[in-house]
């Protein structure tokens, strides 16, 4: 797959009354939202919600990676139980289901998503689906951590911004990290949680892609 020109509009920030319409809209639908001025007021948030003790899965995400959260939770030195540091220390060939388990139902799953739609619809793209379970019912609570140039008009506009800017990103990173290309196997759409489940922490800033 060759990587195409990136479109403006998956690039763009919103202007404000486009980031207050979105989170007024998500809160109608279940979901709790802040707005973080930057990276690190981003990463602050995060950890301030996870409880000592708590199991915490951090899905791969460059969001996640950029932020500084990845490494916060699975360096070891948190208060927290890393998930993903126990499920990568069994072996996939003959423990598949026991790792299914850990990072399919955790206390807390950590991520991103690809879009986020005016009216309030989460849309996360998967190459295998590994990280949809726990975002759907899997985990306890799940905290998603996104750039405010996700948000888009309409569920149309979220999954091209899937294929047309997400997707070939991903391939690149994808061939670079793994030596193969990337696709879009799996889509979730998730449009309404009951609340206290799902955070959403929207970045004011361009974060992952």
């Amino acid at each position: 797959m060759s990587t195409t020109a990136i479109p403006d509009r998956f690039t763009m920030l919103p202007d404000e009354p486009a980031l207050q319409a979105t989170v007024v809209a998500l809160e109608e639908h279940g979901f709790s939202v802040e707005v973080a001025g930057d990276l690190d007021a981003a990463r602050q948030a995060v950890l301030a919600r996870i409880p000592a003790g708590a199991s915490v899965m951090t899905n791969t995400s460059v969001t996640l990676d950029q932020t500084g959260i990845a490494d916060a939770v699975n360096d070891g030195a948190g208060p927290w139980e890393p998930a993903r540091t126990k499920m990568l220390a069994l072996d996939f060939a003959t423990q598949a289901q026991q790792m299914k388990a850990i990072g399919g139902q955790p206390d807390y799953a950590l991520g991103s998503v690809h879009a986020i739609t005016r009216d309030g619809t989460l849309v996360i793209a998967s190459a295998s689906g590994s990280q949809l379970a726990s975002y759907a019912w899997g985990a306890a609570s799940v905290i998603f951590v996104a750039g405010a140039q996700k948000l888009v008009p309409t569920l149309a506009a979220a999954h091209e911004r899937v294929y047309q800017h997400s997707l070939p990103l991903e391939d690149a990173r994808a061939q670079a990290a793994y030596g193969q290309h990337s696709q879009v196997g799996k889509i979730l759409e998730i449009h309404t949680e009951l609340p206290g489940r799902i955070h959403i922490v929207l970045i004011r800033q361009q974060a992952g892609y």
